[in-house]
């Protein structure tokens, strides 16, 4: 018995190991009809009160993009967003750190300043872009976001309908992102690739919550501590349901 539960308990260490961090984004969803940011993957939703010193910026902007004035404040286990007026989108970055492996082994907080040997070392950044509002104009490219998904065109009112997106990096439509439709639900889905032109297109997953997750693999700004810096953006959206 004492055996089978050491192997039971090494099964479970490597359930809930830190996959790596490609894996995780961030993005706004309602908790108790209040605005939180979630720092996760799939189901898991994860501990974002300590990450809030990794906050970067939070920002919010009305029907126009004009600038509303918006804060962060830990409420319990949860990060809730206060906004000074009822805002179209709310935009965040996270500052996630510097990781390095060895081989397929698992990702560590360290550069390759303290790692030499690695095989991989990526400093990584989190994004999100949240709709909250109707859109009455396209969303623009937001300067703060380094790597944006934006919609090609207007929401639409049913799942399963083709939306195209166009993947941006500073600004501009980027070739090589790999995207998927499902960050919450099928964030194992196999990635589509945008080509030249920045787009993907793809149905719309959910009659509710939509959590459209890219990465992108951008040049690094220090060589001697990081490879590259990976970009993970995330534009999320709801659809309404049938009136009750």
């Amino acid at each position: 018995m004492r055996h089978l539960k050491s192997i039971v308990a090494a099964a479970v260490c490597a359930g809930v190991s830190a996959p790596p961090a490609a894996a995780h984004g961030i993005w706004f969803a309602q908790r108790a009809k209040q605005v939180a940011m979630i720092y996760g993957v799939g189901a898991d939703d994860l501990d974002m009160v300590k990450r809030l010193p990794l906050v970067e910026r939070v920002e919010a902007f009305d029907a126009t993009y004009r600038p509303v004035g918006a804060t962060l404040r830990a409420a319990g286990p949860i990060v809730l967003v206060d906004v000074a007026a009822p805002p179209t989108l709310l935009a965040a970055v996270l500052q996630n750190g510097v990781w390095s492996r060895k081989g397929e082994g698992e990702f560590e907080k360290k550069g390759r300043d303290e790692m030499p040997d690695a095989t991989l070392a990526e400093k990584t950044v989190k994004y999100a872009v949240s709709v909250q509002g109707p859109l009455t104009r396209p969303i623009p490219a937001l300067p703060t976001q380094a790597l944006q998904v934006v919609p090609a065109g207007a929401l639409p009112a049913m799942l399963g309908t083709p939306m195209t997106y166009v993947v941006l990096y500073k600004g501009k439509p980027v070739s090589g992102a790999r995207v998927i439709t499902d960050l919450i639900n099928d964030p194992d889905a196999k990635e589509i690739t945008t080509g030249a032109d920045g787009r993907v297109t793809m149905p719309v997953r959910n009659q509710g919550l939509n959590v459209v997750r890219a990465v992108y693999d951008g040049p690094s700004d220090d060589p001697k501590r990081y490879d590259r810096i990976e970009h993970t953006a995330t534009l999320s959206f709801a659809l309404p349901h049938v009136p009750e």
